[in-house]
């Protein structure tokens, strides 16, 4: 089943994610890889694409686990939860409509 990730990021912590980005994209790499991953992304903080030291606010990851606990296992063990760029991770289930 597909579930979503939202990350909702700390106060001023661009640093911190930018520090923790790569291993953060290597765990999305390894979904891709298998298939599991509809999408990913981070929100910027401001109406732009790239937000520069406004950084952004959080993460969006849709992706295919077993079950809700395995969604939430796979988010709990994320750099960016490690690092301490976000305050919260909020993990649902999703039934994907379109396209």
């Amino acid at each position: 089943m597909w579930y979503v990730i939202i990350g909702h990021d700390q106060p001023d912590a661009l640093a911190r994610r930018t520090a923790a980005r790569p291993a953060h994209l290597e765990r999305l790499q390894a979904l891709r890889e298998a298939g599991r991953l509809l999408l990913a992304g981070p929100f910027p903080a401001i109406d732009a694409e790239e937000p520069g030291p406004a950084g952004f606010s959080g993460s969006l990851i849709v992706a295919e686990f077993e079950d809700l606990a395995a969604a939430r296992a796979w988010a709990d063990a994320d750099p960016y939860v490690a690092a301490g760029v976000y305050a919260e991770v909020d993990v649902r289930p999703f039934r994907r409509v379109l396209p």
